[in-house]
Protein backbone atom coordinates (compact mmCIF):
# COMPACT_ATOMS: atom_id res chain seq x y z
CA UNK A 1 0.00 0.00 0.00
CA UNK A 2 1.31 3.33 -0.93
CA UNK A 3 0.37 6.94 0.81
CA UNK A 4 -0.74 9.56 -1.54
CA UNK A 5 -0.55 13.28 -0.46
CA UNK A 6 -2.77 15.87 -2.38
CA UNK A 7 -2.70 19.07 -1.66
CA UNK A 8 -5.74 20.77 -1.59
CA UNK A 9 -5.15 24.06 -3.40
CA UNK A 10 -5.98 26.20 -1.17
CA UNK A 11 -4.04 28.12 1.69
CA UNK A 12 -2.85 24.84 3.10
CA UNK A 13 -4.11 21.56 3.78
CA UNK A 14 -3.97 18.16 1.80
CA UNK A 15 -5.86 14.55 1.60
CA UNK A 16 -4.17 11.54 2.31
CA UNK A 17 -5.14 8.25 0.87
CA UNK A 18 -3.41 4.96 0.55
CA UNK A 19 -3.25 3.76 4.06
CA UNK A 20 -5.48 2.08 6.76
CA UNK A 21 -6.21 3.76 9.74
CA UNK A 22 -7.85 0.68 11.42
CA UNK A 23 -4.85 -0.92 11.61
CA UNK A 24 -1.06 -0.31 13.19
CA UNK A 25 0.77 1.61 10.59
CA UNK A 26 4.50 1.14 10.18
CA UNK A 27 7.04 3.98 10.99
CA UNK A 28 7.85 4.70 7.38
CA UNK A 29 4.09 5.64 6.91
CA UNK A 30 4.06 7.56 10.47
CA UNK A 31 7.29 9.22 9.50
CA UNK A 32 5.78 9.99 6.15
CA UNK A 33 1.98 11.21 7.46
CA UNK A 34 4.22 13.56 9.92
CA UNK A 35 5.72 15.07 7.04
CA UNK A 36 3.19 15.83 5.36
CA UNK A 37 1.07 17.43 8.36
CA UNK A 38 4.41 19.63 9.11
CA UNK A 39 4.50 20.44 5.37
CA UNK A 40 0.32 21.01 5.05
CA UNK A 41 -0.37 21.84 8.46
CA UNK A 42 -4.53 20.04 8.27
CA UNK A 43 -3.96 16.29 6.87
CA UNK A 44 -7.36 14.95 6.29
CA UNK A 45 -8.08 10.86 5.89
CA UNK A 46 -11.01 10.03 4.10
CA UNK A 47 -12.73 6.66 4.67
CA UNK A 48 -11.23 5.41 8.01
CA UNK A 49 -13.80 3.44 9.97
CA UNK A 50 -11.86 4.14 13.11
CA UNK A 51 -13.14 2.76 16.46
CA UNK A 52 -12.14 4.70 19.47
CA UNK A 53 -9.10 2.66 20.15
CA UNK A 54 -8.25 3.47 16.46
CA UNK A 55 -8.02 6.65 17.11
CA UNK A 56 -6.72 6.73 20.16
CA UNK A 57 -3.35 4.83 18.99
CA UNK A 58 -3.16 7.09 15.73
CA UNK A 59 -3.01 10.15 18.08
CA UNK A 60 -0.12 8.06 20.28
CA UNK A 61 2.37 8.33 17.12
CA UNK A 62 2.95 11.62 17.28
CA UNK A 63 3.07 12.26 20.67
CA UNK A 64 1.81 11.85 24.55
CA UNK A 65 -2.05 12.72 24.85
CA UNK A 66 -2.51 16.62 25.19
CA UNK A 67 -4.17 17.94 28.29
CA UNK A 68 -7.80 18.96 28.15
CA UNK A 69 -9.03 21.22 30.72
CA UNK A 70 -12.58 22.10 30.40
CA UNK A 71 -13.82 19.42 28.48
CA UNK A 72 -15.42 16.09 30.40
CA UNK A 73 -14.03 12.97 28.21
CA UNK A 74 -16.88 10.60 27.02
CA UNK A 75 -17.34 7.08 28.68
CA UNK A 76 -14.71 4.93 29.39
CA UNK A 77 -12.15 7.24 27.92
CA UNK A 78 -9.64 9.94 29.48
CA UNK A 79 -8.51 11.43 26.27
CA UNK A 80 -11.29 11.16 23.73
CA UNK A 81 -14.22 14.26 24.13
CA UNK A 82 -17.33 14.85 22.00
CA UNK A 83 -17.43 17.51 19.45
CA UNK A 84 -21.71 17.54 19.50
CA UNK A 85 -24.42 19.28 18.91
CA UNK A 86 -27.65 17.76 18.77
CA UNK A 87 -30.54 18.24 16.08
CA UNK A 88 -32.67 20.30 18.04
CA UNK A 89 -29.69 22.86 19.70
CA UNK A 90 -30.43 25.82 20.44
CA UNK A 91 -27.16 27.11 22.14
CA UNK A 92 -24.66 28.93 20.27
CA UNK A 93 -22.79 27.79 17.85
CA UNK A 94 -19.31 25.60 19.83
CA UNK A 95 -15.81 27.41 18.83
CA UNK A 96 -17.33 30.02 16.01
CA UNK A 97 -14.57 32.31 16.53
CA UNK A 98 -10.98 32.02 15.84
CA UNK A 99 -8.46 30.43 17.65
CA UNK A 100 -5.76 27.68 18.11
CA UNK A 101 -6.45 24.93 20.73
CA UNK A 102 -5.60 25.70 24.70
CA UNK A 103 -3.05 28.12 23.86
CA UNK A 104 -3.26 29.33 27.66
CA UNK A 105 -1.37 26.55 28.66
CA UNK A 106 2.05 26.63 29.11
CA UNK A 107 2.83 23.87 26.77
CA UNK A 108 -0.21 24.18 24.45
CA UNK A 109 -1.01 20.77 22.48
CA UNK A 110 1.34 20.45 19.03
CA UNK A 111 -2.01 19.39 16.87
CA UNK A 112 -5.28 18.33 17.58
CA UNK A 113 -7.23 14.91 15.89
CA UNK A 114 -11.07 14.88 15.11
CA UNK A 115 -12.97 11.93 13.60
CA UNK A 116 -16.06 12.77 12.45
CA UNK A 117 -19.23 9.94 13.08
CA UNK A 118 -22.19 11.75 12.50
CA UNK A 119 -21.71 14.42 9.84
CA UNK A 120 -25.40 16.21 8.71
CA UNK A 121 -25.25 16.16 5.26
CA UNK A 122 -25.33 20.96 5.09
CA UNK A 123 -23.25 22.97 6.39
CA UNK A 124 -20.73 22.10 9.75
CA UNK A 125 -17.11 23.25 7.68
CA UNK A 126 -14.52 23.74 9.99
CA UNK A 127 -11.86 26.60 8.27
CA UNK A 128 -7.90 26.76 9.29
CA UNK A 129 -5.87 29.92 8.75
CA UNK A 130 -2.23 29.34 8.18
CA UNK A 131 -0.28 31.87 10.04
CA UNK A 132 2.88 31.36 8.78
CA UNK A 133 1.20 32.81 5.76
CA UNK A 134 -0.70 35.24 7.70
CA UNK A 135 2.89 36.34 9.07
CA UNK A 136 4.80 36.18 5.48
CA UNK A 137 2.24 38.18 3.88
CA UNK A 138 2.39 40.78 6.73
CA UNK A 139 3.34 44.38 4.99
CA UNK A 140 6.47 45.75 7.15
CA UNK A 141 5.06 48.68 9.19
CA UNK A 142 2.20 46.32 10.36
CA UNK A 143 4.70 43.79 11.14
CA UNK A 144 7.05 46.29 12.98
CA UNK A 145 4.34 46.43 15.88
CA UNK A 146 3.78 43.30 16.73
CA UNK A 147 7.49 42.01 16.48
CA UNK A 148 9.00 41.26 19.86
CA UNK A 149 5.48 41.08 21.64
CA UNK A 150 4.46 38.75 24.40
CA UNK A 151 1.19 37.96 24.61
CA UNK A 152 -0.98 36.96 27.44
CA UNK A 153 -3.11 34.47 26.54
CA UNK A 154 -6.04 33.09 29.01
CA UNK A 155 -9.38 31.18 28.97
CA UNK A 156 -11.33 33.08 30.94
CA UNK A 157 -13.89 34.71 27.84
CA UNK A 158 -14.31 30.82 27.24
CA UNK A 159 -14.56 29.16 30.20
CA UNK A 160 -14.53 30.89 33.57
CA UNK A 161 -18.13 30.48 35.08
CA UNK A 162 -18.66 34.04 33.48
CA UNK A 163 -17.80 32.83 30.56
CA UNK A 164 -19.68 32.56 26.92
CA UNK A 165 -19.25 28.33 28.11
CA UNK A 166 -19.95 29.52 31.79
CA UNK A 167 -23.05 28.95 34.09
CA UNK A 168 -25.39 30.84 32.04
CA UNK A 169 -24.74 28.61 28.93
CA UNK A 170 -27.64 26.67 29.08
CA UNK A 171 -29.00 23.41 26.41
CA UNK A 172 -25.71 22.11 25.38
CA UNK A 173 -25.34 18.73 24.23
CA UNK A 174 -21.44 18.84 25.02
CA UNK A 175 -19.85 18.25 29.03
CA UNK A 176 -18.03 21.65 29.12
CA UNK A 177 -17.01 22.04 32.54
CA UNK A 178 -16.41 26.10 33.48
CA UNK A 179 -13.84 26.46 36.18
CA UNK A 180 -12.47 29.45 38.03
CA UNK A 181 -8.86 28.24 36.99
CA UNK A 182 -9.77 29.89 33.21
CA UNK A 183 -9.07 33.05 34.87
CA UNK A 184 -5.25 32.39 34.85
CA UNK A 185 -2.96 33.87 32.34
CA UNK A 186 0.18 32.37 30.62
CA UNK A 187 2.29 34.07 27.95
CA UNK A 188 4.23 33.74 24.72
CA UNK A 189 5.63 35.25 21.69
CA UNK A 190 3.01 36.50 19.68
CA UNK A 191 5.90 35.85 16.78
CA UNK A 192 7.49 32.59 17.55
CA UNK A 193 9.36 29.58 15.63
CA UNK A 194 7.53 26.07 15.03
CA UNK A 195 8.89 23.60 17.61
CA UNK A 196 10.06 21.37 14.73
CA UNK A 197 10.31 23.11 11.94
CA UNK A 198 11.99 26.35 12.96
CA UNK A 199 9.52 28.20 10.55
CA UNK A 200 8.09 31.72 12.45
CA UNK A 201 4.36 32.35 12.40
CA UNK A 202 2.26 34.37 14.54
CA UNK A 203 0.41 32.28 17.12
CA UNK A 204 -2.99 32.50 18.30
CA UNK A 205 -5.42 35.52 18.54
CA UNK A 206 -8.09 37.51 20.42
CA UNK A 207 -10.05 35.46 22.58
CA UNK A 208 -7.81 33.59 23.97
CA UNK A 209 -5.10 36.66 24.16
CA UNK A 210 -6.28 39.07 25.89
CA UNK A 211 -3.67 41.58 25.96
CA UNK A 212 0.56 42.00 25.32
CA UNK A 213 2.68 42.19 28.28
CA UNK A 214 3.67 46.06 29.10
CA UNK A 215 0.83 47.03 26.74
CA UNK A 216 -1.64 48.85 28.32
CA UNK A 217 -4.98 47.82 27.65
CA UNK A 218 -6.34 50.85 25.39
CA UNK A 219 -3.66 50.57 23.19
CA UNK A 220 -3.72 46.63 23.44
CA UNK A 221 -7.19 46.32 21.95
CA UNK A 222 -6.62 47.95 18.69
CA UNK A 223 -3.38 45.78 17.85
CA UNK A 224 -5.57 42.64 18.83
CA UNK A 225 -8.51 43.88 16.58
CA UNK A 226 -6.17 44.93 13.70
CA UNK A 227 -4.53 41.22 13.75
CA UNK A 228 -7.52 39.25 14.37
CA UNK A 229 -8.42 40.76 11.13
CA UNK A 230 -5.23 40.58 9.18
CA UNK A 231 -4.88 36.89 10.33
CA UNK A 232 -8.48 35.63 9.00
CA UNK A 233 -8.02 37.12 5.41
CA UNK A 234 -9.26 35.05 2.83
CA UNK A 235 -6.21 34.35 1.36
CA UNK A 236 -4.75 32.31 4.46
CA UNK A 237 -8.15 30.61 4.62
CA UNK A 238 -8.62 26.49 3.81
CA UNK A 239 -12.36 25.02 4.10
CA UNK A 240 -12.80 21.60 4.77
CA UNK A 241 -15.37 19.77 4.39
CA UNK A 242 -15.92 16.60 6.67
CA UNK A 243 -17.80 13.12 5.38
CA UNK A 244 -18.45 10.56 7.73
CA UNK A 245 -15.78 8.22 8.88
CA UNK A 246 -12.93 11.19 8.05
CA UNK A 247 -9.96 11.47 10.48
CA UNK A 248 -8.52 15.12 10.11
CA UNK A 249 -5.43 16.57 12.24
CA UNK A 250 -3.88 20.01 12.60
CA UNK A 251 -1.41 21.60 13.78
CA UNK A 252 -2.18 24.46 16.46
CA UNK A 253 1.15 25.55 15.76
CA UNK A 254 0.64 26.77 12.28
CA UNK A 255 -3.19 27.32 11.86
CA UNK A 256 -6.01 29.21 13.52
CA UNK A 257 -9.42 27.44 13.18
CA UNK A 258 -13.27 27.78 13.51
CA UNK A 259 -16.35 26.04 13.43
CA UNK A 260 -19.37 27.12 11.12
CA UNK A 261 -23.17 26.12 11.57
CA UNK A 262 -25.62 25.95 8.56
CA UNK A 263 -26.56 22.33 9.54
CA UNK A 264 -29.33 23.57 11.78
CA UNK A 265 -32.27 20.04 12.46
CA UNK A 266 -29.42 17.71 11.98
CA UNK A 267 -26.75 15.91 14.63
CA UNK A 268 -23.00 16.18 14.54
CA UNK A 269 -20.21 14.14 16.26
CA UNK A 270 -17.05 14.00 16.16
CA UNK A 271 -14.83 12.33 18.47
CA UNK A 272 -11.50 14.68 19.84
CA UNK A 273 -8.21 13.73 20.88
CA UNK A 274 -4.72 16.33 21.00
CA UNK A 275 -1.28 15.57 20.92
CA UNK A 276 0.65 17.22 23.50
CA UNK A 277 3.92 19.60 22.88
CA UNK A 278 6.63 18.21 20.95
CA UNK A 279 9.37 18.22 23.36
CA UNK A 280 12.86 17.55 21.35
Amino acid sequence: MTIHITPSGQACGAIVTGVDLTEPLPDKTVDAIRTAWLDHHVLSFPDQAMTDDDLERFTRYFGDFGNDPFFDPIEGRQHIAAIRRDADEKSPLFAENWHSDWSFQAHPPAGTCLLGITIPPVGGDTLFADQHKALEAMPPDMRKQYEGLTAIHSAQMAYAPDGAYGEKDEGRSMAIRPHESARETQTHPLIREHRETGRLGLFSCMGYIIGFDGIAQEEALPLLQQLYAWQSREEFVYRHQWQPDMLVMWDNRSVLHRATGGYDGHDRLLHRTTIAAYQP
